[in-house]
């Protein structure tokens, strides 16, 4: 069976007068909650024609083009397919499943990601997931990046997820994080404090602000160090969007590969052809954030018991490891 997607259509007619402007441009100005990036995305995946023919972003419109653009819709929960999808379950019984979750895998079903997601592989899975979130979240109580892997809960049922949820909301869950950062840090162990706040000049990303934002702390201690790079454990006392790229990012060591906050810039060693072309086939090598989300420990609500799950790194984080 396809997969339902809801479409939201827009027929706009460039007024006269109007002068030029690229076409990505005047439909996020057109649209409301649009970001450019989506537009762009929904451009390149031939969601958008002008006069009937698809065109690229940077298309001038002009007065009287008919613009015609299809907007997917996420899917209500009746829409949401089981998909039998492999899942590394660590841990499960009555209450919550443990998962270590793949780089590349998305959480729960968005923009541009219907399909291939961790609640689609979960409702094929378990019948049984709590509903206390949004209707496209059943069971998520927490989330990592999709280009981050490790370890996640997930609540069977609303009461579980509600306890579960309390402790995260008081930061006593323990959440342990290896990554692979670029340098070599002055101080091997030490705390990251500043507020973590959107970007103003790009909305997907997000920044190290000294007021505004929220607050956000971050613990760090260098496991192991190599010639460009280190091995650094992170226990997080905040649980922030993108606050360990971000926080790392801001003291000069942005976590190796991450595409967004620097970390596939030649940092260190760019001089040095040898270094310079070895850095380029590490970063062939990790094509995303080396960050993995290694350890997780929380009070099982219904036994009071405190469990504490560890994980291995991804083949791909091992094999950078092993060849820095």
């Amino acid at each position: 069976m396809s997969k339902i997607i809801n479409k939201k259509n827009y027929r706009i007619e460039v007024p006269d007068g109007k002068r030029k402007e690229r076409l990505d441009i005047f439909l996020t100005n057109c649209i409301e909650n649009a970001t450019r990036s989506k537009i762009q995305k929904l451009i390149e995946g031939k969601l958008v024609k002008v006069n009937g023919e698809f065109v690229k972003p940077s298309y001038q419109v002009q007065p009287n083009d008919l613009v015609e653009a299809f907007i997917p819709i996420a899917p209500r929960p009746d829409e949401i397919e089981p998909e039998e999808i492999p899942l590394n379950i660590v841990y499960e019984d009555s209450f919550l499943i443990v998962v270590n979750k793949p780089a590349g895998m998305v959480a729960h079903p968005a923009y541009a990601n219907y399909t291939g997601t961790l609640v689609n592989a979960l409702l094929h899975h378990s019948q049984k997931l709590s509903r206390v979130n949004l209707p496209d979240r059943p069971g998520i109580v927490h989330r990592i990046d999709k280009d981050t892997s490790g370890l996640l809960v997930v609540a069977k049922d609303e009461w579980t997820h509600a306890k579960l949820a309390e402790q995260f909301s008081k930061h006593s869950i323990e959440r342990e994080y290896w990554a692979v950062a670029w340098g070599r840090f002055k101080e091997k162990k030490g705390e990251i404090n500043s507020n973590i706040a959107r970007s103003k000049s790009d909305r997907k990303k997000f920044t190290a602000v000294k007021s505004d934002g929220k607050t956000a702390v971050t613990f760090f201690e260098v496991l192991k160090e190599f010639d460009f790079t280190s091995l650094v454990k992170i226990n997080l006392k905040t649980g922030r969007t993108h606050q360990i790229r971000v926080h790392l990012s801001s003291i000069g060591h942005p976590i190796f590969g991450d595409p967004t906050y620097g970390g596939r810039n030649v940092l260190f060693g760019s001089t040095l052809p040898k270094i310079k072309s070895r850095v380029e086939n590490l970063l062939n090598i990790m094509p995303r954030q080396a960050l993995h989300a290694k350890t997780l420990g929380f009070i099982h609500p219904n036994t009071k018991e405190f469990l504490r799950f560890d994980s291995e790194l991804p083949e791909d984080m091992n094999i950078l490891l092993k060849k820095l």
